[in-house]
Order: C-alpha cells, then sequence, then structure tokens
C-alpha cells in the first residue's frame, strides 16, 4: 500500500483532476467509482480496477479491509481522512475509492432484442436510477442520444448502484437512424398518447424511447416509432418523473412476459 501525505503530491493533484473533471475522464478514458458496494460491483462483473484509494480511516473497515485483500495485485493508495475528503463526491466520504478503465461496447448497438433509448435525459440521478431498473428488469442494452448526460459521471454511477456493469451501455447515439433500423418494435412514452401501455403488447424485442425531462421526444424520433403510448395517471397530475416512468414501462413488460410463460 502506497502512502500519500501531501496534497502537492504529483499523483495526488493528477487523482483530484479525473475526480473533479469530466473532460479528463474522457480524455483519459478513466471513470471513478466511490463506495465499498459500487466497487465490489465492479469487481464482481468486471474484474479488478486499475486503482484503488482509501482513506485512512477507511482502511480500518471490514469491508473495505475485505475488498483490498481480495485485489492483492491492485495498486492501492493510503491518503489522511483531509486528503480523501477533497477526493469524495458525497458530504459523507465512503472511504473507498476505485479508478476504472471506462468500460464501452465493442460493437454498435444491436438492431435486435430489449433495450431503453433515452433522448436528451440529463439529470444524473434519473439516469442512473432508469440503468438500475433496465438492469432490474432484465434489459439488455441502453442507447443514450448526443446531447444525454455522462453515464460515467460519479453521480449517475452512484444512482446506477453497479447497474452499468450489467448493461449495454451505448453513448452518442443517433436515436433516429437506431429507431429506424430495429428489427423489433419500438414504441415511444408520450404524455397525451391515446393507447395505455397496459394495453401495449410490450414482451419480445421492444425499444422503449423515454425523452428528455422537460421537452420529452421529440416529434421526429416519436414518428419513427411504431407506436405511441401513455401511462394513465387517475390521480390528475400532468406527468411522472422520467425515471419512475422507465420503471413502470419495464416491470409492466416483466408482468406481461412472466404471466405469458405461465399459461
Amino acid at each position: 500500500m502506497k502512502t500519500i501525505r501531501s496534497a502537492g503530491n504529483p499523483r495526488f493533484m493528477a487523482l483530484l483532476r479525473l475526480v473533479h473533471s469530466s473532460a479528463q475522464r474522457r480524455a483519459s478514458g478513466l471513470s471513478v467509482l466511490e463506495g465499498a458496494h459500487l466497487v465490489a460491483a465492479y469487481h464482481g462483473s468486471m474484474g479488478p480496477p486499475e486503482r484503488l484509494v482509501v482513506s485512512d480511516s477507511g482502511s480500518t473497515v471490514p469491508g473495505i479491509r475485505a475488498l483490498i485483500e481480495a485485489m492483492p495485485r491492485v495498486e492501492t493508495v493510503l491518503l489522511p481522512d483531509s486528503l480523501f475528503a477533497r477526493l469524495s463526491s458525497v458530504v459523507a466520504p465512503t472511504g473507498v475509492i476505485a479508478v476504472i478503465r471506462t468500460p464501452r461496447p465493442l460493437a454498435e448497438p444491436p438492431r435486435a432484442g430489449a433495450c431503453v433509448m433515452l433522448e436528451d435525459v440529463q439529470d444524473p440521478g434519473n439516469l442512473g436510477s432508469i440503468l438500475r431498473s433496465a438492469a432490474a428488469a432484465g434489459i439488455g442494452h441502453v442507447l443514450l442520444s448526443t446531447h444525454a448526460v455522462n453515464a460515467w459521471s460519479p453521480r449517475v454511477l452512484r444512482a446506477g448502484m453497479g447497474a452499468h456493469f450489467l448493461l449495454g451501455v451505448y453513448e452518442r447515439v443517433d436515436l433516429l437512424a437506431a429507431a429506424r433500423s430495429r428489427v423489433g418494435r419500438v414504441l415511444a412514452l408520450c404524455q397525451r398518447a391515446p393507447q395505455s401501455i397496459y394495453a401495449a403488447d410490450l414482451r419480445g424485442d421492444i425499444a422503449f424511447v423515454l425523452g428528455n425531462e422537460g421537452a420529452g421526444i421529440s416529434e421526429a424520433l416519436a414518428a419513427a416509432a411504431h407506436a405511441r403510448f401513455s401511462i394513465p395517471m387517475p390521480g390528475g397530475t400532468e406527468s411522472l418523473n422520467v425515471a419512475a416512468a422507465a420503471a413502470v414501462c419495464l416491470f409492466e413488460r416483466v408482468r406481461q412476459t412472466q404471466a405469458a410463460g405461465n399459461r
């Protein structure tokens, strides 16, 4: 375990830039995971990270000690709590950070199979929650438009709780071209569409299209869908949070698929 005690240490300064600069993360091809749960999820699905960074107090936590011991060949850097706090993106630092090589799909987005297409979703918490729901619902791929929030930002990673490592996450995708080339059906969630999600057949190779928190789905992308549907809201509210709406859609698909299998 290597120890850094000075804020002026070049390696600490490089870590600081990596944690706080999205441009630096993109340029380096690296991402940052914070918290024992997220680091363990990555290790279990993807293998060892590039580096572990641990605080003095974190090094005494049994769960973090277990992570260090499970990865004996991974470089581990020990920092005073005060320096670690400068790297942390949460109010109460978790005690462990992992630097990873940002996973990238090896091919173009698949034309078949169930997936979620997200147009210009901006809120990191929303995107992380959608990724988590997609993974839990057995969806294989999530496609993000060019102007969507960075899927590998620390806030999205925290909200995703490890879902990133169970999905194929494709960024900067031309969703209009992807929708037009799909083998299966493309269904767009639109606020005032007459067809209810509960009346739509959501089984099989379905691509769910959801839009920006304020503007929804662009008309061009909605027009490329095979059908438009909405979520009934008898309570009178105008709309649902996009992450909540995605969860409704995904788990209605789960319900329909399981019901069909039990017949």
